[in-house]
């Protein structure tokens, strides 16, 4: 676990995690509220709770007690257990300290890139996969302008210069050069202009 203030003062722990629960709560609320095609003043007719403290209840900012989260569980015709659901999902964080991401193989990797694996989180809540790479050119590497696969790719330069070809179009990018991309059609580099060069590739796709 990574060392924080929030993490050493207990009290802090406890704020914290009730303020996620009232968050919590609040989104579920909210989300049963307009499938069901309500308004916040319908809800409050229903329940006979004030527009102001369902709005206070929805957006996190008060503690609901036991019996109002009942009356407006019913009144949605959904368990009040429901009104927890996301509180009590797992949520994963991947810390990877500096030098230490995983070395993995990629289509590249014959062309001598260098790929490193900075976190993986596996079927997750979001509905959304995230691999973070850390790719590294030498004078060893060759251009390789042929990746295809799925998802959206964002590249970040940090070192070196590199041609970067997308389709029919070439990006010259330099350190805090970024691209964001397709990543359907066929792109990556295409010259190799300043070595050793670096970049991160961040490619997000649906589960």
């Amino acid at each position: 676990m990574i060392d924080t203030p929030l993490n050493q003062d207990p009290h802090r722990v406890s704020d914290f995690r009730e303020k996620n629960l009232e968050v919590a709560i609040g989104r579920e609320v909210r989300s049963y509220r307009r499938q069901q095609g309500m308004t916040v003043a319908d809800l409050a007719d229903k329940t006979g709770l004030s527009i102001g403290m369902l709005s206070k209840i929805e957006n996190g900012n008060t503690s609901a007690s036991l019996t109002t989260l009942q009356t407006i569980s019913s009144s949605l015709g959904v368990p009040i257990t429901s009104l927890f659901r996301r509180y009590e999902e797992a949520r994963e964080a991947v810390h990877v300290k500096s030098g230490d991401g995983v070395e993995t193989e990629r289509a590249g990797t014959r062309a001598g890139h260098q790929y490193n694996l900075l976190g993986h989180l596996g079927s997750n809540t979001s509905g959304v996969m995230m691999e973070p790479y850390l790719i590294s050119l030498t004078d060893t590497s060759d251009v390789f302008p042929t990746f295809q696969h799925d998802g959206i790719e964002i590249l970040y330069m940090l070192e070196g210069v590199v041609v970067y070809r997308h389709g029919d179009q070439r990006f010259e990018l330099n350190p805090g050069d970024s691209l964001l991309f397709d990543a359907d059609s066929p792109h990556g580099p295409d010259e190799l202009v300043q070595l050793p060069a670096r970049f991160l590739s961040i490619i997000c796709y649906p589960q």
